[in-house]
């Protein structure tokens, strides 16, 4: 029932037609009348369950994924060196140092020491035509066309730059924007880790895990039309409660 309830949550949908009840935290969740439905809408929560938990390995489908599946995500958030010169970004050279200016220490209430989001460095742009390729390859595999895949990733990407050396290149405006509890979930990410406040370089595997999030965002927002098909299917069919 929690896995029916987190994939209604995630139709977009659903949000927008109950924003009022959502807003005053009083969601309502349409309960299926049928075992079927039930386990159907279930089986999407679970997939969004496991791109939530980042302890576990994501998979980008909900069956074994094709390798035009995989390809769509492999070159989103991209690590990219700024200089084309430059064959390898390494850690010991400093070249993963997050200074772009993503956070700052402040003071709070009471003097308590709190972080600040900074505006960082960012830089949207059209898709490439490689980046495009990427689209027009996968899109099929999910039941999309090109064109519905860009509407759902965003009509322009960014490149997010960690510094002078070094940028995540490719990561789709809406998963950029992407928000998780009142939060944009790279940005909020990347003000905790700007050098002046985690007081160190990142290592490589923490900015890969930047680039994990982007693609499992993005595997959220290729999921919305079905997950909003789900949420009309079950509102056509709901349980209908006894009375009396």
């Amino acid at each position: 029932i929690w896995l029916h309830a987190l994939a209604i949550g995630y139709s977009p949908l659903y949000l927008s037609e109950n924003a009022d009840g959502i807003r005053q935290d009083w969601p309502r969740i349409p309960l299926p009348d049928s075992d079927k439905l039930l386990r159907d809408s279930a089986r999407y929560g679970s997939k969004i369950a496991d791109m939530l938990d980042t302890e576990k390995a994501p998979v980008y489908g909900l069956d074994p994924p094709s390798d035009e599946q995989v390809a769509l995500f492999d070159n989103i958030a991209d690590i990219t060196a700024i200089n084309p010169k430059l064959k390898r970004l390494s850690e010991a050279e400093g070249h993963f140092e997050l200074s772009a200016g993503w956070g700052y220490k402040s003071k709070g209430r009471n003097e308590t020491e709190i972080v600040m989001p900074g505006s960082g460095r960012i830089e949207r742009r059209a898709y490439s035509d490689d980046e495009m390729a990427r689209f027009e390859a996968a899109a099929p595999k999910y039941g999309l066309t090109r064109e519905s895949l860009v509407e759902l990733l965003g009509k322009e990407t960014c490149d997010v730059y960690l510094n002078g050396f070094a940028y995540w290149r490719n990561i789709p405006v809406r998963i950029w924007e992407y928000y998780i509890g009142g939060y944009q979930v790279i940005k909020k990410w990347l003000s905790y880790r700007e050098k002046g406040v985690l007081g160190r370089s990142l290592t490589i595997k923490e900015v890969e895990y930047v680039s994990e999030i982007a693609r499992r965002l993005a595997f959220l927002r290729v999921l919305e039309p079905r997950l909003d098909a789900n949420y009309l299917a079950i509102k056509a069919n709901c349980y209908k409660w006894p009375t009396g």
